[in-house]
């Protein structure tokens, strides 16, 4: 699709991915980037590449189909707000998050080279091209990357990440962009397990949905509700279309529709666009691509713009067994937008406490129907609405079938991790014994290194004795030597004598 037609947008059929041919050099292609739409531009901020963080910041016109680099220069009072940190127009960075807020664009956390405990926020005035540090202040978080963070109103809410220790958290942070003063949020019951690169949006100003990510050893496909008048976590059901589990996709929210891309295992990429409807926590799979598509990709990209009154998808890089640099752009067809049916609707009530639950079977296993019945109609007394309540209980009873469905896929996954779990036992138990035979052995060969040196030092003691034996025996010779010369002058003296005596008695 060319840069001639200013409304290419037009000619796209709905909900079909298409690649569009840009104009001018593209810019390196990465992974775990940030980006964000203000107005018709496409503004992509640092990244990974084999390894490598990158700095820099491209901008994608989406009129003219034209990528140009921002130049960016530091304010003069950028070196006074810190000074603990580098001289440096914009730290290369990777797993950050961006977001427009007035008329600057700012960078929220991730990882670079740049040791610092604390997480930093960044600025980049849209106008000037300025770029420097915003000085938060209150319980500022540790510096993490992975993170996911979701504007509400004034209210910037992140959740988890991972730090520059490979610690993973699922902590809840608020950044108050009034004053820019941060705080934790305490929140009750379960909350998600700790994770990164996750994705996040938030639900009639209230609702903060949590959808995915990974730990060091797994991926997730769950979704967490974090009601932020109430502060409490549940775990609703996704009905609908079942998803695999993955990370490093990205969302991004369209009145009560969530659109999510991308994302992988390590193993493969997740070929799947989806869309949730955050009123009915619906899934729907709207289309699929190729599994080596750079849309299957980890890290990639996702935001929305509006063109002639309609909303588009635009979805930039990620890594899939190799970098992207492709944009890639969607027409989402318009869908029916009834009154919030599980959030807002009169019937809150009984649908959120079919949610409820539901967790509550998945945690116990057993849930009596005549419960959920009367649970729900005195909810529906309580609202004074006047429902159909058999048409009701008959929906009730279809979902319980389906909860039970997914209740006995999750035994059955249990029963098997429980499988794998025993097998694993057993090996480190025969693991174990060959341990404590090999030590035994190791004791048997150490006494009898024990006795070899003894012996060993006994013969040393006799080798060092050995001169003074010799001298002995030296010493012994001379004294025979001496009395053998003794013996025999004795004896001449005593033949000289004997000789005398028979010559005088001859005489």
């Amino acid at each position: 699709m060319g840069a001639e037609n200013s409304h290419w947008h037009l000619e796209l059929n709905y909900d079909q991915w298409v690649a569009l041919s840009v104009s001018g050099s593209r810019p390196s292609a990465r992974y775990k980037h940030a980006a964000a739409v203000v107005d018709t531009k496409l503004y992509i901020s640092g990244g990974s590449r084999n390894g490598r963080y990158l700095s820099d910041v491209q901008v994608f016109d989406l009129e003219t189909l034209a990528w140009s680099s921002l130049k960016l220069s530091t304010e003069p009072n950028v070196d006074k707000i810190n000074d603990s940190l580098p001289r440096e127009i914009l730290p290369a960075t990777s797993g950050h998050s961006m977001f427009k807020w007035g008329n600057k664009l700012l960078l929220v956390g991730g990882h670079s080279k740049n040791i610092s405990a604390n997480l930093s926020v960044w600025f980049i005035d849209l106008e000037s091209h300025h770029c420097g540090v915003v000085e938060t202040t209150g319980k500022v978080p540790v510096a993490r990357g992975g993170q996911s963070l979701t504007l509400v109103g004034s209210k910037l809410i992140m959740f988890g990440g991972e730090d520059r220790h490979r610690q993973l958290m699922n902590d809840v942070h608020i950044l108050d962009m009034e004053t820019m003063t941060w705080d934790v949020l305490a929140a009750t019951q379960t909350p998600p397990a700790p994770r990164f690169d996750h994705t996040a949006a938030v639900h009639a100003e209230r609702y903060l949905l949590i959808f995915g990510g990974c730990s060091h050893s797994m991926f997730f496909n769950d979704l967490h509700v974090l009601d932020l008048e109430t502060m409490e976590w549940s775990q609703p059901q996704i009905q609908g279309d079942l998803v695999t589990p993955r990370a490093g996709h990205a969302g991004i929210t369209i009145d009560e529709n969530w659109y999510i891309v991308g994302g992988g295992d390590n193993r493969s990429g997740a070929p799947e666009t989806l869309v949730l409807n955050m009123s009915k926590l619906v899934m729907t799979v709207l289309t699929s691509v190729g599994g080596r598509d750079p849309l299957a990709s980890e890290g990639v990209s996702l935001s929305s713009l509006l063109l002639d009154g309609e909303e588009i998808l635009v979805a930039f890089g990620g890594y899939n067994g190799k970098y992207n640099n492709e944009v890639y752009v969607m027409r989402p067809k318009p869908r029916d937008s009834p009154h919030p049916k599980i959030f807002q609707s009169p019937a809150a009530a009984a649908a959120a406490a079919s949610v409820t639950a539901a967790y509550a079977l998945s945690k116990s296993g057993k849930l009596e129907f005549s419960e959920m019945e009367d649970l729900n109609i005195k909810l529906a007394q309580g609202n004074g609405s006047q429902w159909d309540l058999a048409s009701d209980i008959t929906k009730i009873r279809e979902e319980k079938k389906m909860l039970e469905s997914a209740l006995a896929k999750v035994r059955a996954d249990n029963s098997s991790f429980k499988g794998k779990i025993d097998e694993t036992t057993g090996t480190h138990a025969d693991l174990s014994k060959e341990l404590h035979s090999v030590q035994g052995q190791l004791n048997a060969e150490r006494s009898r290194c024990a006795k070899l040196e003894a012996q060993i030092s006994e013969l040393q003691k006799m080798l060092e004795s050995s001169p003074s034996i010799e001298e002995e025996v030296q010493l012994l010779r001379k004294q025979k030597s001496a009395w053998e010369h003794d013996m025999e002058l004795a004896s001449a003296v005593q033949r000289q004598s004997s000789g005398g005596v028979w010559k005088w008695m001859s005489s």
